[in-house]
C-alpha cells in the first residue's frame, strides 16, 4: 500500500536557499518536477508574493539551480523553468534514487513543506535512511495510507466526500441559479440534509486545505 507523508524540510537541505532568505517575502510552490538524465532534474516553479526582479538576481548567486528560465506570468506569479545543480546532495536525489514522487512542495524564506509519496513502507524508510547519511534534517508531520483512489487521497477527500462533491456537480447543485437543492440532493442520496451539510462543509475544508495552504487546520 502506498504511503503520503508530510515533510518540513530546511531550504538549504533542498533548494533555492539563497534565493529565498534574500527574498523571504517570495512563496516558490513547485509544480512539476521532471528527470531529464540520470544525474538531472528539470523544475518548473511558480513565484509570487514580493519582489520578482529582486528573487530573479538571488538566482544569479544561488547554487542549487541553473538555467532558470520565466515561462508565464499570471496575476502576479511567474513561472520559471530550472534545472538542480549536479552537486547539490539534496531530497531530490532521493525522488530519482527511490521513484518516489513529489506531490507538492512549497518553500518560504528558510523553509519547505513536502508532500510525496512512496510505494510502500519499506521505501519510506529508504528516504529517510538517505536523508540520515545525507545529513538532511526533516520533520515527519503525518503520515497517510492510501487507502482511497488517486483524486480522494491527493486531496485529502474521504470516499463519500468525493461521492458527494461529484454528485452535486452533476446534478448542478454548484450552477447558478441552482438546478438542484441542498434538500433534493440530500433526497436523492438518502441522506438527512444536516448530515449533507455536515458532508459539504468537511468536503470543502479538505479541498481548500490540500489545494490552497498546506499545514492541515487540525495540526495548527
Amino acid at each position: 500500500m502506498s504511503i503520503v507523508a508530510e515533510f518540513s524540510v530546511k531550504s538549504d537541505d533542498f533548494a533555492l536557499y539563497h534565493s529565498l532568505t534574500e527574498a523571504p517575502h517570495m512563496v516558490v510552490e513547485i509544480e512539476q518536477v521532471v528527470a531529464t538524465m540520470e544525474d538531472r532534474v528539470m523544475p518548473y516553479f511558480w513565484v509570487s508574493g514580493g519582489d520578482h526582479a529582486e528573487f530573479e538576481a538571488a538566482f544569479e548567486q544561488d547554487e542549487s539551480v541553473t538555467d532558470t528560465t520565466p515561462i508565464d506570468e499570471v496575476d502576479g506569479a511567474v513561472l520559471y523553468r530550472a534545472e538542480w545543480t549536479q552537486n547539490v546532495e539534496t531530497i531530490v536525489y532521493a525522488y530519482i534514487e527511490l521513484g518516489s514522487s513529489i506531490l507538492q512542495a512549497i518553500g518560504r524564506d528558510t523553509n519547505w513543506e513536502l508532500r510525496m509519496r512512496f510505494d510502500d513502507q519499506e521505501t519510506l524508510s529508504q528516504f529517510q535512511t538517505y536523508c540520515k547519511e545525507n545529513d538532511i534534517s526533516y520533520e515527519l508531520n503525518r503520515i497517510q495510507n492510501q487507502e482511497q483512489p488517486m483524486a480522494s487521497a491527493q486531496y485529502d477527500l474521504t470516499t463519500k466526500q468525493r461521492k458527494t462533491l461529484v454528485s452535486a456537480l452533476k446534478e448542478g447543485y454548484y450552477e447558478v441559479p441552482q438546478e438542484i437543492s441542498m434538500s433534493e440532493l440530500a433526497d436523492q442520496m438518502d441522506v438527512s440534509q444536516q448530515a449533507l451539510s455536515k458532508r459539504f462543509h468537511a468536503a470543502h475544508k479538505n479541498l481548500i486545505t490540500s489545494t490552497l495552504t498546506f499545514t492541515h487546520p487540525d495540526d495548527e
